[in-house]
């Protein structure tokens, strides 16, 4: 069964920084693209950036790319994401995805993920 768990979420300082962590077991680690999400209520879900867990290539939506870096930590099985310069509008509960597959898509869309964490929630105050 595929687990994703998230943490690191919390409340800070519009400028501020935060890492969170997605622990993923379950499945091959090494074949699979992991994802981050966010979603504010009301609205639809939105893809940040994914990475390919078989050669580390990363991939952004165009609109996240300068303030949010997706790693990961293979042998531990877990993918990071650093968010910087944290705005309001930053605001949202954040997902963790996978989805085995021999590449990403650029496109980061909800769709091609079938496993999902339950989120941590990521508050910026201005």
């Amino acid at each position: 069964q595929v687990t994703l768990v998230e943490s690191g979420g919390d409340s800070v300082q519009a400028g501020g920084s935060l890492r969170l962590s997605c622990a993923a077991s379950g499945f091959r680690y090494e074949r699979n693209c992991m994802a981050w999400f966010r979603q504010v209520p009301g609205k639809e879900r939105e893809g940040i950036a994914a990475i390919y867990t078989g050669n580390g290539r990363t991939y952004y939506v165009d609109s996240m790319k300068d303030r949010f870096t997706i790693s990961q930590d293979a042998p531990k099985n877990m993918a990071f994401l650093q968010m910087n310069s944290l705005k309001p509008d930053d605001t949202a509960m954040y997902y963790c995805a996978a989805e085995e597959r021999s590449f990403c898509s650029a496109d980061v869309a909800e769709y091609e993920y079938r496993h999902w964490g339950q989120g941590t929630q990521v508050t910026v105050s201005s």
